[in-house]
């Protein structure tokens, strides 16, 4: 089977992975509800640890590292004031690592996200990381393109869960995580399948 040109190769958006070193390390919604209970993901445990070792290149890289998470209110799942809404501690919050929160899928919307960056003088490679791989990373990179930045979404670093698809078959974590990552890929962003396709 054949395949399509990609969007970014048709408007000539370059295509080179960027150096970890001349970027910002943003990770999106890495909260416990994504390790057990209703939101629970089948590949959250093996991106968390994927996550954990891009964190830590980035920490000694001496980039800025940003860490968004999801508010969805008292008695929500991702309630930020309870258990379940917390950072997982292998990726949690160093001192001086802004924390942002957000209330819709893209980071960026109605949130002080663009102005954390701007503080920092990072410049217009974000690195993504994080759950899930089809709602608030795709948003992300899409919300981050529109703003004119370069997003690059570290594919082992996420993941998603299983759904039912519009005909009612269910639809597998890792294909919807690969289906979210090729459209991300196709115009919105550049895809990493692992942090140490990252040079540094």
């Amino acid at each position: 089977m054949s395949v399509s040109t990609t969007l970014r190769d048709v408007i000539g958006l370059d295509g080179a992975l960027p150096a970890l070193s001349s970027g910002t390390l943003v990770l999106i919604d890495f909260q416990n509800t994504y390790r057990t209970g209703v939101m629970a993901l089948p590949d959250a445990d093996r991106a968390l640890a994927a996550a954990s070792r891009l964190l830590e290149r980035a920490r000694a890289a001496g980039i800025p590292v940003v860490h968004v998470v999801h508010d969805g209110g008292e008695g929500s799942p991702y309630d930020v004031r309870a258990e379940s809404g917390r950072v997982a501690p292998p990726v949690a919050p160093r001192d001086g690592e802004p924390v942002v929160v957000k209330r819709f899928p893209d980071s960026f919307h109605q949130t002080g996200l663009q102005d954390v960056l701007r503080r920092l003088g990072t410049g217009p490679d974000l690195i993504l990381a994080g759950f899930m791989t089809h709602m608030c990373v795709q948003s992300t990179a899409q919300g981050a393109f529109y703003l004119g930045y370069r997003p690059t979404v570290v594919a082992e670093a996420c993941a998603s869960r299983p759904l039912a698809g519009p005909d009612g078959a269910p639809l597998p974590a890792d294909v919807l995580h690969t289906a979210a990552l090729t459209a991300i890929g196709d115009m919105f962003g550049l895809v990493a399948a692992r942090a140490d396709d990252l040079p540094d």
